[in-house]
């Protein structure tokens, strides 16, 4: 049919929060060398047009909170035809056996400097 399969765009937005976490935070693999991960706990996709077989994607990612034990990111997805998705996931933050857990103080303060304006 030459359009990417719309499972692909949670990857997408996978791929677009680990990157965001390193760019503006700090690395998702040093949450797991620490014991930790952010596990999804709600992910939604709103799809706005197909993208296309050797589109070029750009994604918009920002954070809209950091609570407690979770954040909560939000993403939109452009190609060559415009707008194509739009996106929103909640992570909790886990160790290793998968119980959650808080936030240090200081993380969940650095990001809060991080939450988009307009969340």
């Amino acid at each position: 049919m030459g359009v990417v399969h719309h499972s692909n765009f949670v990857r997408y937005l996978e791929l677009a929060r680990v990157r965001w976490m390193d760019e503006h935070h700090r690395s998702y693999r040093s949450y797991v060398a620490e014991g930790f991960h952010f596990a999804t706990t709600h992910v939604a996709v709103d799809y706005h047009g197909p993208a296309r077989f050797d589109d070029e994607l750009e994604i918009a990612t920002w954070l809209e909170r950091a609570r407690g034990a979770s954040l909560a990111m939000a993403y939109e997805v452009r190609g060559d035809a415009g707008r194509l998705a739009s996106g929103r996931s909640v992570h909790a933050l886990v160790d290793e056996s998968g119980r959650p857990r808080r936030l240090p103080p200081a993380e969940r303060a650095a990001l809060a400097k991080l939450v988009a304006p307009s969340a």
